[in-house]
C-alpha cells in the first residue's frame, strides 16, 4: 500500500491531455510528466503540437503526440483505439480542449454558440467515452475535466460559455455516477482567472485586471503552474475515493462576495 508522497507518484501511467499545445493544457501535461507519467499531447494543429512536444522532451519528459479533433466523435474513437492498440493504455485523461467567445447575449451569434457547445461540452463526452471504454475493461482509470470559475459564477458577455462550463461539472457527476462502479474516478478542476493565451485580452486590460485583483481574495491573476497540484492529486492514488467532485482553484473568488 502506497503511503505519503508515494500516493502522488504517476510512474508507469500514461496521460492524455486534450488541447495541450499551449496554456493550461501544456502546463498540466508538464506537471503530470514531472510526476512520472508518460504524456500524450493532443491538438488539431500538428505543427503547434510538435513544438509543444519538443519543448517537453527537452525537459527530459517522455512524450507522444496524438492529433485529432476532439469535437469529431468518430475521429476521436478511432484515434484512441489505435493508440491503445499500439502504445498501451491511457490511464489518465485530462479533458482540457476549450474555447471562449465574448459578445452580449442579445447579439450572440448562433454559430458561435454551437461551436462553444461542441468544443467545451461535446468534446468531453467524445473523448471521455472513447477512453472510458478501455478503462472500464481494465477496471481502473482517471478522468479529469476542466471546468471553470464560470461553472459557479457568471459575467456579462459570456453567458453561453458559462452554460457550457456548468454542463461540464454536471457531466462530470454523470460520469462518476455511471463509471465509479467500474473503478474509474471522474472529477473536474475549475480554474479561476489565469494568465493564459485565452485570457490575453483581459490580462492586457488594466481596468479589468484592477477589478479582478480587488475581487479575488488572493489579489492577483493565477499562474498556470498553480493548477498542477490539483491535477496530480486527481490523477493519482491520493484521490482513490474522490468521485464526481469539482475542485475550484480560483484564489478564493467563489468564496467571497
Amino acid at each position: 500500500m502506497k503511503r505519503g508522497v508515494e500516493l502522488f507518484d504517476l510512474s508507469e501511467r500514461q496521460a492524455l491531455v486534450t488541447g495541450s499545445s499551449q496554456g493550461i493544457g501544456l502546463a498540466l501535461a508538464r506537471g503530470l510528466g514531472e510526476a512520472g507519467a508518460r504524456l500524450v499531447l493532443n491538438g488539431r494543429n500538428t505543427a503547434k503540437l510538435a513544438d509543444a512536444a519538443a519543448t517537453l522532451r527537452k525537459a527530459g519528459l517522455d512524450v507522444a503526440e496524438l492529433t485529432f479533433d476532439a469535437t469529431d466523435h468518430e475521429a476521436v474513437r478511432a484515434a484512441v483505439d489505435r493508440f491503445e492498440a499500439s502504445e498501451g493504455p491511457i490511464d489518465i485523461l485530462v479533458n482540457n480542449a476549450g474555447m471562449q467567445h465574448r459578445a452580449p447575449l442579445e447579439d450572440f451569434p448562433a454559430d458561435a454558440f454551437e461551436r462553444l457547445i461542441q468544443t467545451n461540452v461535446a468534446s468531453v463526452f467524445h473523448v471521455g467515452q472513447a477512453c472510458a471504454r478501455h478503462m472500464i475493461q481494465r477496471g481502473a482509470g482517471k478522468i479529469i475535466n476542466i471546468a471553470s470559475v464560470q461553472t459557479a459564477l457568471a459575467r456579462p458577455g459570456i453567458a453561453p460559455y458559462t452554460a457550457t462550463k456548468g454542463a461540464v461539472a454536471n457531466l462530470t457527476k454523470g460520469m462518476a455516477t455511471d463509471w465509479a462502479k467500474h473503478g474509474l474516478q471522474c472529477n473536474a478542476i475549475a480554474p479561476g482567472y489565469f494568465d493564459t493565451p485565452l485570457n490575453a485580452a483581459l490580462v492586457a486590460d488594466e481596468t479589468f485586471s484592477a477589478w479582478l485583483n480587488k475581487r479575488t481574495p488572493t489579489g492577483r491573476w493565477g499562474r498556470v503552474e498553480e493548477l498542477v497540484g490539483a491535477a496530480i492529486f486527481l490523477a493519482s492514488d491520493a484521490s482513490s475515493f474522490v468521485n464526481g467532485h469539482t475542485l475550484f482553484v480560483d484564489g478564493g473568488i467563489t468564496a467571497a462576495l
